[in-house]
């Protein structure tokens, strides 16, 4: 059995996570900031334990995750406020990268999105700029890190059931929306795929089974 830290463990992506690790024999912690989470995060299948991701020193985060074989990152403001954004899916993300790096956890998977990074081309006056910026930030962070990366980015997050099927790379002629069932199950699937450590996964939904197109998957350069 492995012990798995889900942060922002009440998202959709996270609680569809939850119920695929606990079905699969692992032990979820889904890190959550209000205790009226907790019921769905149990019927899960995850541990609810409280957390403070935006006020948390980097020292608290890794009392948290320590113990834990592996860490995945599914938080996030949710849009709105610029500073807030930055302050959890910039700062926060970051320090609990530091706070894994501390408590001895090697495995973490950032869930981020489709065009993420620093020439993501949002406009500066686009509601989605600090996003963008934000991810960006996050994401080199963690690529330059010394732990045992992998990145996943999915498109435009629908509620449609997941397929267990998707398409890598998608291009501007192919859709790239993707259920959020389908992320949960990538991020199940790369934590039981060393392979996929440096890996970078932009996808959407698709006609390949997750598991084949996992596995011709190589390093980031």
């Amino acid at each position: 059995m492995t012990r798995i830290a889900i942060l922002g463990g009440h998202g959709k992506v996270a609680l569809e996570l939850a119920t695929l690790l606990h079905s699969a024999g692992h032990s979820v912690t889904s890190f959550i900031r209000a205790d009226g989470q907790a019921q769905d995060v149990t019927a899960a299948g995850g541990t609810p334990q409280l957390l403070d991701l935006e006020g948390s020193s980097t020292e608290q985060l890794a009392e948290a995750l320590r113990g834990h074989d592996a860490v995945v990152w599914s938080a996030g403001a949710g849009g709105g406020n610029p500073g807030r954004t930055y302050a959890v899916d910039r700062d926060a993300a970051i320090r609990s990268m530091e706070a894994a790096r501390l408590a001895g956890v090697k495995r973490y998977v950032m869930v981020s999105y489709l065009g993420a990074g620093p020439n993501h081309g949002v406009p500066a006056d686009n509601g989605f700029y600090a996003y963008a910026e934000a991810k960006a930030a996050a994401d080199e962070h963690l690529r330059a890190s010394e732990l045992d990366w992998t990145i996943l980015g999915p498109g435009a997050l629908t509620l449609e059931p997941g397929s267990g099927k998707i398409t890598l790379r998608p291009g501007s002629d192919t859709p790239t929306s993707t259920s959020r069932a389908n992320v949960a199950q990538v991020a199940a699937a790369v934590l039981e795929s060393p392979e996929t450590v440096g890996c970078t996964i932009p996808f959407a939904d698709g006609s390949t089974p997750i598991a084949e197109a996992l596995a011709g998957l190589q390093p980031d350069n």
